[in-house]
This record gives C-alpha cells, structure tokens and sequence, in this order.
C-alpha cells in the first residue's frame, strides 16, 4: 500500500512589481555582480585559450606536431588539457555558486517567498 505524501506548500507568487523591485533591490545588484565578474571574465580567458588551439592547429603544424614522448605530441597534450579546463572551471564554478552565489539567491528567494 503506497502513501501519499501531502503536496509541498504553495507560495503565492510575487507581483510584477514586487519582481521588478527585487531586481532593482542593492541585494540583487549584489548578486548579479558577484555572477558577472566571476562568469565573464573566465569565458573570456577560456574562449581565448580554444581559440588558440584552433588557431595553432591550423597554422602553426609543425608545432603541434613537435613530440614530446613517443607518438605523444603538442596538440594532443593541448587538446587533452582543453578537457581538463572545462572540467576545471566547471569544478571552480560551482565551489563559487555554492560559496558566495547561492546563500544570496537563497536569501532574496526567502524575501520574496514572504519568509523574511
């Protein structure tokens, strides 16, 4: 026999004009910057760094076919280390999410939810 669990509690949703005033509010400005200057400038750098690989590959062959050990050349350590970015940034984002984003998005979801 299954049990029914009650449905979460409902919220009544903000106003427009209570949206537009979160948006406009020092707490949301707050969070917008803290998400821009992290997010922007890294995918800047990481647009950069692809487009140098790119770029190397097709004009700079000779390079990129430079071994380093056995059948191991520098675009392969390149292209490989393109993946391991990602996942870096990725990692690095969501340790800044968790740290510095999310207790504020948390916080102006509260306000508006009424629970604050």
């Amino acid at each position: 026999m299954a049990t029914e669990t009650p449905p979460p509690a409902q919220h009544p949703l903000p106003s427009p004009e209570e949206f537009t005033e979160a948006q406009a509010s020092p707490e949301f400005v707050e969070l917008r910057h803290a998400h821009r200057s992290f997010a922007f400038p890294l995918t800047i750098a990481f647009i950069a760094w692809y487009l140098a690989y790119v770029l190397l590959s097709c004009y700079a062959g000779d390079f990129m076919g430079t071994e380093i050990a056995g059948n191991i050349n520098v675009a392969l350590v390149l292209g490989l280390a393109q993946f391991l970015t990602t996942f870096l940034i990725a990692w690095w984002y969501a340790r800044h999410a968790a740290a510095k984003l999310d207790p504020r998005a948390d916080a102006i979801k509260s306000r508006m939810e009424g629970g604050a």
